[in-house]
């Protein structure tokens, strides 16, 4: 399988493994809602876990691969707040997990490039 044809279904897996995250851990994720958004942060998180499970299954399926994509890349934009609170929020935890925190803010970047260029592949099929 070439690397192209594998990247879709590896975009999947890190979503999937992702949404799996939020319902498995919930506690960890509730501590990056940020506070200016309505309700209660497990909802976010367990709504979130919920998009990143669908985002995963239609980029999986070749049909729906090209919109899940594009939505996959504004979902990493959507979320980038959280991060952005999450750095802010653990400016005095342990260096290992400020370093962690702060490390997640440029990797938004890759994973946007990352959904548009899946989608981008399917225009040309």
């Amino acid at each position: 399988m070439a690397r192209s044809e594998r990247s879709p279904l590896l975009l999947a897996g890190l979503l999937a493994t992702a949404g799996v995250a939020h319902f498995a851990a919930p506690k960890q994720f509730d501590a990056t809602i940020p506070k200016a958004l309505p309700g209660s942060p497990r909802a976010w998180t367990y709504g979130s876990g919920a998009v990143e499970l669908a985002l995963a299954a239609g980029i999986a399926l070749p049909r729906t691969r090209k919109a899940a994509a594009r939505a996959a890349a504004a979902f990493f934009v959507g979320v980038f707040p959280a991060n952005v609170q999450m750095a802010v929020d653990w400016q005095k935890r342990p260096e290992p997990l400020r370093t962690a925190a702060l490390a997640r803010l440029p990797l938004q970047i890759p994973l946007v490039l990352w959904a548009r260029g899946v989608a981008r592949n399917e225009e040309g099929r």
